[in-house]
């Protein structure tokens, strides 16, 4: 005991120091990883995204009791959640809100009874889908802007589902890459609770595809 006091003692100023880093990523701010392509072509493999914790709640450091609710999440975020029904943290985007009509055909989203407009995107590509060619589109509905990756040669089976209706408290989120995402089509509704905070900005990137060299042009890239 008395070894642990000295300890302690000797290193009350770092041990203050990283308990403050834990609450405050915790509650306020942080940084994931990305490890899947789910959400190219928006967020590329290897970024790592900064996340806004206290986007729509202040929560109590280490949980996810919400002590002040400051917003709730709009059609259109790129949101963070910790996920029961995958049993793991997603990033996706948010599609259906509480009460929203939400359907898909052929990959064409319809929110309630609307179509949302597709135009060819002048993305480039991804390096690593060689082996699953695909085409790049612009999704748009009401202010939601942002570009989707469907596969050329493996479509999914979920890439036509509904009408369902979004429950109270419960949001639909689908990942931009559409062909590629498990979201909402294979967990069903996210309930606003495991939602932790919300994304719009790149902090740095890795390419695992050239030895993770950073991509310079990444760092603090805006996420549309």
């Amino acid at each position: 005991m008395h070894a642990i006091a000295k300890f302690l003692a000797r290193n009350k100023g770092f041990i203050t120091f990283m308990l403050c880093m834990i609450m405050f990523r915790s509650a306020v701010a942080d940084w994931n990883v990305v490890p899947s392509g789910s959400m190219q072509p928006t967020i590329k493999i290897g970024d790592r995204i900064l996340v806004d914790k206290a986007a729509y709640d202040i929560r109590l450091p280490l949980t996810h009791i919400s002590l002040l609710h400051l917003a709730d999440p709009q059609r259109g975020d790129i949101v963070v959640l910790d996920s029961h029904a995958a049993n793991e943290r997603l990033v996706k985007r948010v599609i259906g809100l509480p009460g929203d009509e939400v359907a898909m055909g052929g990959n064409v989203l319809y929110i309630n009874g609307h179509a949302a407009s597709y135009t060819v995107g002048s993305y480039d590509g991804i390096h690593d889908d060689l082996q699953n060619p695909a085409h790049y589109e612009i999704e748009r509905y009401g202010d939601m802007r942002h570009a989707i990756r469907l596969s050329a040669n493996w479509p999914s089976p979920a890439s036509t589902f509904g009408p369902v209706k979004v429950p109270p408290g419960q949001y639909l989120l689908l990942g931009d890459d559409r062909d590629n995402s498990m979201d909402s089509r294979y967990f069903g509704f996210f309930p606003r609770n495991e939602i932790v905070g919300r994304s719009r900005y790149v902090a740095a990137s890795l390419d695992p595809q050239h030895h993770y060299l950073p991509r310079g042009d990444r760092f603090g890239a805006a996420l549309d």
